[in-house]
This record gives structure tokens, sequence and C-alpha cells, in this order.
């Protein structure tokens, strides 16, 4: 939980995209491009004035998110284990007490996402914290201490790969964000590729009449 000591913890953004992608055809999500940037690209520029430093976990076309500045790290056990791996490697390779994660498939990341978070968590005195929103939870939105990597290798290690269930494990703090429940739209397929993109198109050109 969090301490007075450490009351203006540094905070990594990890942004997830070393997934298969499987409903987007095998495409890499992260590199898929909506209204002219890669989602990568919308994710980390909303991350980057929250945090301290940035990191991205990929499994595949390194070269290509090196591209866009941040460190990019691996998962460290094969076969593409899922989110919790992803994470496990961000705790390990970032070099601050705390990492916010993303998904590289959530273009509208809220702005002020890890304030609420470290809301939360000293609210409810958690070992972490995550968002819920539209009533359920946002696992892959989350703030984590780097202190509970080891926790989580061991977890792996035995095989498990359920994110909720390893959160469970331990005092974990939510974050309301039912207030914006569109914040966390994930585009899973080109359908919905298609339909974020008509919206923020639109958004856009609101803005440039307003």
């Amino acid at each position: 939980m969090v301490s007075e000591r450490d009351s203006d913890f540094a905070v990594t953004g990890l942004v997830l995209a070393g997934g298969r992608a499987s409903r987007m055809g095998g495409q890499d999500k992260g590199l898929i491009a909506i209204a002219g940037q890669p989602m990568v690209g919308h994710v980390l520029a909303r991350l980057r004035p929250q945090v301290r430093e940035l990191l991205i976990n990929a499994n595949r076309n390194e070269a290509d998110y090196a591209g866009f500045g941040a460190p990019v790290v691996a998962d460290r056990m094969p076969e593409f284990p899922g989110p919790l791996a992803g994470m496990a490697s961000g705790l390990a390779a970032a070099t601050t007490p705390w990492v916010v994660t993303a998904p590289c498939d959530s273009p509208l990341v809220p702005r002020d996402l890890v304030a609420r978070l470290q809301l939360a968590l000293q609210a409810d005195a958690g070992d972490l914290a995550v968002v819920e929103s539209a009533g359920r939870l946002q696992p892959v939105f989350a703030l984590l201490p780097v202190r509970l990597l080891g926790d989580l290798e061991a977890y792996l290690a035995a095989g498990e790969r359920k994110i909720d269930r390893w959160f469970g494990r331990h005092r974990m703090a939510i974050a309301d964000f039912s207030d914006c429940p569109e914040a966390f739209i994930n585009v899973n397929t080109p359908e919905e590729r298609d339909a974020l993109e008509h919206r923020l198109h639109n958004e856009e050109s609101g803005a440039d009449r307003a």
C-alpha cells in the first residue's frame, strides 16, 4: 500500500502489445492506424504526460515498436501466455516503484488514468489498483507495484494465467471510471476499428467547427 514516504511515487507506463490479435486476422493491433496514427501511438501520447517513463510489451515487430521512442520488452515466457506475462516483463524492466498498464488497442485511454488509480489506491489502502467501468473490471488498466513481481512470477510458473485471480490474491483497490465508459473501448475487429475511426473523425471535425 502507499505510505507517506512514497506519496509522490514514480510510475512507469507499460503498453501491452504482446497478444496474437486473432480476431484481427493476426495483424499486430498496436500498429494498425486509426485517425492517421497507429493505435499504440495514441495510447503512448495519452500516457506520456502521466508517467516518468514508458515501456512497450511486444513479441513481434519489435523494431517498429521501438520507433515510438520507448524501450520494448518481450514476454519472458513462450507461446503468448497472456497479459500477465507482459505485466511481469514490465515490472522486471521498470526503474520506478510502480507500473501503470494499458492495452495497445484502447486509443482513448483517460488522460487522468494514473491520478485516479493513485487516489483509489490511497483511499482503499490497496496493494494494487484496477479500473472499473460500466459495471465491470477492466483488468488490463491497472496500477501495480514492482514489489509484487516475485509473486506474479511464481503464479505464472505454476501455470496460472487468470488475471483477475492473481489480482484477487492481493488487496485490490477499485478506481471508478463509470463517468467515462467509452474511454475503455478496445478494438478487436476490423469493424470496431472502422467505427472508432469514424467517431474520432467526427470529433475532430466538430472541434474544428467550434
